[in-house]
């Protein structure tokens, strides 16, 4: 197969055009071309009065060697990459050991698949419940302001990214191709194919419901198990060696090799393996707020005459802004036509995050905007972090009344320090509901500064994007774990053996993808811990 890539085509090519483009750039005969398949589809907005399709395109040739010899150093067309997944070893006839993955967000599910998938049978403990009844426990928070500490948008089947857009993107390094592990058996758990060949695959909340309850039937087919409303409360650790856990209800499994792929939220977790000496550590992070404006100010600013155009969909940004009292402030987790959510897990606090269904097609665009911190802003030890979150999400609860209502501002409202007392052309989506003020106190009045320099600065990128009627709500504070607990290059805890700290929550991952990642990463080292090489 050979690879070829930058082909650009107009947005409305009819479907012939592509193949004839492949034909001209080798510029051989159609009889000479066995095949072929998009490998990836993206377009550059940077100049939205021309926009183009970019395609990067698979082909099977009848004589492959001499057309590698004909565009020797062109880098466009080269072999394409064996991108084939292998398992570093599989369980032999009769193995007993069973490893124990912690939480089933993307990372525990993918290091459990690949674990089961090599005849290891997998037993997960996942504190929360399956994702159709944590769905509704989710719904109970959103609509009833009642919420479900164990059962939520963080703790639950699925993990945080079940309640998000679904992004499947990523800027990792993946020498090894495991993120077109991650998308294919996404697609063979019933995600659109498109996933693996758009540039900026996304899949949403209703859909990954069901793609998790598929990949749970397939780990559960080979032998492994799911055991749900198991929160772990202690890990057994005998000379330096992890020897099982026990969880909240009394239960110990014995296990030599323990996953942590607990989620950025389980704080009572980290606790308990801080005070078991399991060794971490303070991590940069970021605060900030979720900020809304109409979708339609987005395309059009993104897209320009091709805004609405159905081959596009809702247009997306990133932003990033080097605020003169060195802080970096940037767009994070932005939703197109999405909502902004209730993302809280403890009693008494607030917290938001942006979701999306698979369409796309609400009124609003979200993101959250956020400014950097660092561990010297909260010093006090690994679980500092924490802290600084937790008071923060304490404070916009009472900023947003008391009742799980957030606390917001109109953007206008908030670069001329005075309260907002009434919305409007935006309507926020956060449910239950925003309660108008003053924001300026729910942040570090560095990072409150920062963000009023910012704001002007992204609307040179785009237009609007100040708007005076832009709705800010707050707080965004669960962008990342505030803590790493830190491993070797075998995966391993530096001073715990068999215990293996893995995605988002060890501060080794930042979404989906990277999180499904570490995942298999996690899993082949676990294999070759048990199976000794």
């Amino acid at each position: 197969m050979l690879r070829i890539s930058e082909l650009r085509l107009p947005l409305d090519h009819p479907a012939e055009a592509l193949p004839a483009a492949i034909l001209k750039r080798l510029g051989i005969p159609a009889t000479e071309m066995a095949g072929f398949t998009v490998f990836k589809r993206s377009y550059d907005a940077r100049k939205n009065a021309h926009l183009t399709f970019i395609y990067i395109v698979d082909v099977e040739v009848k004589d492959e060697a001499a057309l590698l010899q004909k565009f020797a150093g062109d880098l466009h067309v080269k072999p394409t990459p064996d991108m084939t997944y292998r398992f570093v070893g599989t369980a032999p006839a009769g193995f007993t050991q069973r490893p124990v993955v912690i939480g089933f967000g993307p990372c525990g599910i993918f290091a459990a698949l690949i674990l089961a998938q090599a005849g290891f049978r997998p037993i997960v403990l996942e504190r929360g419940k399956a994702v159709r009844e944590r769905t509704q426990d989710t719904w109970g928070l959103w609509r009833k302001n009642t919420l479900n500490p164990e059962s939520n948008v963080q703790f639950g089947e699925g993990g945080a990214g079940t309640f998000s857009d679904g992004k499947l993107y990523s800027q990792i390094k993946d020498p090894k191709h495991y993120g077109r592990k991650v998308l294919t058996e996404f697609v063979k758990a019933g995600a659109p194919e498109e996933i693996l060949y758009v540039s900026k695959p996304h899949i949403g909340t209703f859909r990954l419901v069901g793609m998790v309850e598929a990949m749970r039937a397939e780990i559960q087919a080979l032998g492994g198990e799911i055991r749900f409303q198991q929160r772990v409360t202690d890990i057994l650790i005998e000379e330096g060696h992890v020897r099982g856990v026990r969880t909240a209800s009394g239960d110990e499994i014995r296990a030599d090799h323990v996953v942590l792929a607990l989620g950025h939220s389980a704080r009572d977790t980290f606790e308990m393996l801080h005070e078991k000496g399991v060794f971490m550590e303070a991590k940069p992070f970021s605060v900030g707020f979720r900020i809304e404006h109409p979708q339609s100010l987005i395309d059009k600013a993104r897209l320009g005459p091709h805004a609405g155009h159905p081959e596009l969909g809702a247009a997306d940004y990133k932003l990033v802004h080097h605020a003169s009292n060195g802080r970096a402030v940037y767009s994070f987790c932005m939703c197109p036509g999405g909502t902004v959510v209730a993302a809280t897990s403890e009693p008494g606090r607030v917290v938001t995050n942006g979701m999306s269904q698979y369409s796309r097609n609400e009124r609003n665009a979200n993101a959250g905007i956020v400014v950097s911190i660092d561990p010297k802003d909260y010093p006090g030890g690994p679980l500092a972090g924490i802290a600084l979150q937790r008071q923060l999400e304490s404070h916009a609860f009472v900023l947003g009344g008391g009742t799980y209502e957030a606390p917001g501002q109109l953007v206008g409202d908030f670069l001329k320090g005075k309260p907002s007392t009434q919305l409007g052309s935006v309507e926020p989506s956060y449910k239950p509901g925003v309660k108008l003020g003053d924001l300026s106190t729910a942040l570090p009045d560095y990072a409150i500064a920062a963000m009023r320099e910012a704001l002007p600065a992204f609307d040179r990128q785009i237009r609007g994007f100040n708007m005076y009627d832009a709705v800010l709500t707050g707080v965004e504070t669960r962008t990342s774990s505030p803590l790493r607990i830190t491993r070797g290059e075998d995966c391993q805890s530096l001073n715990v053996k068999g215990l293996y700290p893995a995605g988002e929550g060890a501060g080794y991952a930042g979404g989906i993808l990277s999180a499904g990642v570490d995942g298999i990463r996690v899993a082949e080292a676990v294999t070759a811990g048990l199976l000794g090489v």
